[in-house]
């Protein structure tokens, strides 16, 4: 078997394509960003998280996989797209040759990504889902015709431009995964942050509580949770 790494995926003409095509589907519905800049960042977030926390290497290495395949479901539909991607991963990476075990583990941690049906029933998948929801910033907007006319009717680029830095910060000693956050309050304000992303801060908890760790949230230096 193969040991398919997360170079050799960013580098497949395949995957790429994949990526671009479930991004340009999201553009058309009118979502923000989930190109490669984002699925890159939570890649590499998800490896962050699990390399602070003390898995192994190779844990590591399939968890960056999964974070960068995590959103190609979005080209077949946005509806299951976490399942539909975790199929079309599977079937990838086992053309690749990548062994069955590693296979399944990155198909698990894809399939339950999403806040509204997933679950951290791994160490890998908690890691995912706390990368990808911590992903709130004012580079995911689309510039498409008068960005502060669209800002004024759409509440999830409204937040999202108003998020003007986001990290995850990682204790290793005391096991905390923190979103910092900073939002400028005067394109949004606060409650509408948790308004639509409230859903997302549980799973975070839950995802967090599946590592033995414990989540924290805080804004503008502020802590919420």
């Amino acid at each position: 078997m193969n040991r398919i790494t997360y170079q050799d995926l960013l580098e497949n003409k395949e995957v790429l394509t994949y990526i671009n095509k479930a991004d340009a589907q999201l553009e058309a519905m009118g979502y923000t960003e989930h190109g490669l800049r984002h699925v890159t960042w939570v890649a590499k977030r998800t490896g962050q998280i699990l390399e602070a926390l003390g898995y192994d290497t190779r844990i590591k290495e399939l968890a960056e996989i999964a974070g960068l395949l995590h959103d190609i479901g979005n080209l077949v539909n946005r509806e299951h797209h976490a399942q539909i991607g975790a199929i079309i991963a599977g079937n990838l990476l086992g053309k690749m040759g990548m062994d069955v075990e590693d296979v399944t583990d990155v198909m698990m941690a894809i399939g339950n990504h999403h806040e509204e049906d997933g679950f951290p029933s791994s160490a890998m998948s908690a890691a995912l889902i706390l990368a990808d929801k911590a992903d709130v910033h004012r580079t995911r907007v689309r510039k498409m015709g008068n960005v502060w006319e669209n800002l004024k009717v759409d509440i999830h680029d409204r937040v999202n431009f108003a998020a003007t830095s986001s990290r995850i910060l990682l204790n290793s000693q005391k096991r905390i995964v923190t979103y910092e956050i900073e939002i400028d309050t005067s394109i949004a304000p606060v409650i509408e942050f948790f308004q639509i992303f409230m859903s997302r801060v549980m799973v975070a908890h839950r995802a967090a509580k599946a590592l033995d760790a414990v989540f924290h949230l805080n804004i503008n230096h502020t802590r919420m949770i």
